[in-house]
């Protein structure tokens, strides 16, 4: 078993160590789509996708040599023709839900990045709320885009952002207007299906926007066809998702990636949160051959709310990554963040969490955990929790720490005629508790805990 802690130092996201060998491989497949893109003639889209095209063209993947990329390796994708994925007409016949069988609730379906109408609903959306696809939102809802896309996932500093931005087709857009509460769950769902002949990849774009004292629950799936996703045929899925929390707001946003055995899945979270806001996320993997997760939120206005937590649970060869940025832009803000890991077989897991503090955010309330369970000797976690505290009035906090199961409780258990799996299953299970208690929402606190029940019944 394996655990690195690395010393304190600032984390960087310059495009420092990136490679620009690696754009011309991947640029030129994509841009056979570039003339089909939806929203080719409006100006700001054309120049967000100019200005993301260039910047990747510049610099390419990002390499090890970049602080933040230091334990993903994404070398293997360098090597792969990833061509861009064809709308897909697959038939699917069972979606992800966190509803009751026979509940019906707004849902949006994306299958390999582009959006399926005929499997979506906006049923039981209160009047004025927005829930449509980027693709359709460009022509009804052009001005809203304009204002909100691209401010908060900047293509400079992030090469995968400008990948995304350079090739933005679709994706989800949600808009909940002012003092409105939304009291159904919105789905939603990608799927990534892949393609049998070739390597795929896709760049979803979602846009979340709850305005002043509004509230809603946002809940991704993210999966994919299973055995039938090789590592001979991998899918590429490179999100980028930005989220707008207005004064007094709250916005749930809950996610679970459960995508195919030889999926890549790349993911770029921005949040902004006003005065009193609040941003509640989480993350629970347990899918997808390599996944790195980003999440930065930053607290724009005194009294901002965030909490950014999540659960991994990865064996084989899998590896994870969670990155994440917590920024205390102005006073009394409150921050809170409980990670919880389990790795097992030769997996791999990273946890680089970051909480700054500028000068200005007097008051500040920041709590951090990152723990992990190792179950085999070739199991490893690289953990780098970092505190950046400009200001002399607050109060912030981190732990970090990795372990193995516990043998006297497991031996208890055994000793009372619990067979040896299933005591180490109700371990993990308690173990995990902690972070899944994060969760606000009854129904999907208990959809994940389905989740992590199906993953150890097939640790068995």
């Amino acid at each position: 078993m394996t655990a690195h802690h690395s010393p304190l130092h600032p984390m960087t996201y310059s495009t420092r160590g990136a490679d620009p060998a690696t754009a011309p491989a991947f640029l030129a497949p994509l841009d056979q789509m570039g003339a089909g893109l939806p929203g080719s003639g409006l100006s700001w889209l054309t120049e967000l996708r100019a200005a993301g095209r260039e910047r990747f063209a510049a610099v390419g993947l990002p390499t090890i040599r970049n602080e933040s990329w230091r334990y993903t390796n994404l070398r293997d994708l360098a090597k792969t023709s990833f061509q861009p994925a064809a709308p897909a007409a697959a038939i699917i016949d069972l979606l992800p839900t966190v509803r009751a069988e026979g509940q019906d609730g707004p849902r949006l379906v994306f299958v390999d990045g582009r959006f399926r109408a005929d499997l979506s609903s906006v049923e039981g959306l209160p009047p004025g709320v927005d829930l449509l696809s980027i693709a359709a939102a460009l022509n009804s809802h052009g001005d809203l885009l304009a204002d909100h896309i691209g401010r908060l996932a900047a293509a400079d500093d992030r090469p995968l952002v400008a990948l995304n931005s350079a090739y933005l087709a679709d994706g989800p857009v949600l808009h909940v207007p002012a003092g409105v509460q939304v009291e159904r769950p919105i789905e939603l769902v990608f799927v990534s299906v892949g393609s049998e002949a070739q390597a795929t990849s896709c760049h979803p774009r979602s846009l979340l926007i709850a305005e002043a004292g509004s509230k809603a629950v946002v809940i991704e799936h993210h999966v994919g066809r299973g055995a039938g996703t090789t590592l001979a045929n991998p899918t590429l899925a490179n999100h980028v998702t930005e989220v707008f929390v207005g004064e007094g707001a709250t916005l749930h946003h809950y996610k679970s990636q459960r995508d195919g055995a030889g999926a890549i899945h790349l993911s770029h979270i921005a949040a902004t949160v006003a005065t009193g806001g609040c941003y509640d996320n989480f993350i629970l993997t347990t899918g997808a051959k390599l996944s790195r997760n980003e999440v930065v939120s930053r607290l724009d206005g005194t009294d901002a709310r965030t909490h950014v937590s999540g659960g991994y649970l990865v064996r084989g060869s899998q590896h994870a990554d969670t990155t994440t940025l917590i920024v205390h832009a102005k006073p009394n803000g409150t921050s809170r963040e409980v990670y919880k890991g389990v790795i097992g077989d030769t997996a791999r897991a990273v946890f680089q969490g970051k909480i700054t503090v500028c000068p200005d955010a007097q008051k500040t309330d920041g709590y951090q955990l990152n723990r992990a369970l190792l179950l085999s000797d070739g199991a490893e976690i690289d953990s780098k929790p970092e505190l950046e505290i400009h200001a002399d009035d607050v109060k912030c906090s981190h732990g970090c720490t990795a372990g193995e199961l516990d043998d006297d409780a497991l031996f208890y258990l055994r000793a009372r005629g619990i067979d040896r799996d299933t005591a180490q299953g109700l371990l993990i299970g308690a173990f995990l508790s902690e972070s899944l208690e994060e969760i606000a929402e009854e129904s999907i606190r208990d959809a994940f805990q389905g989740i992590v029940a199906g993953w150890l019944e097939e640790q068995k």
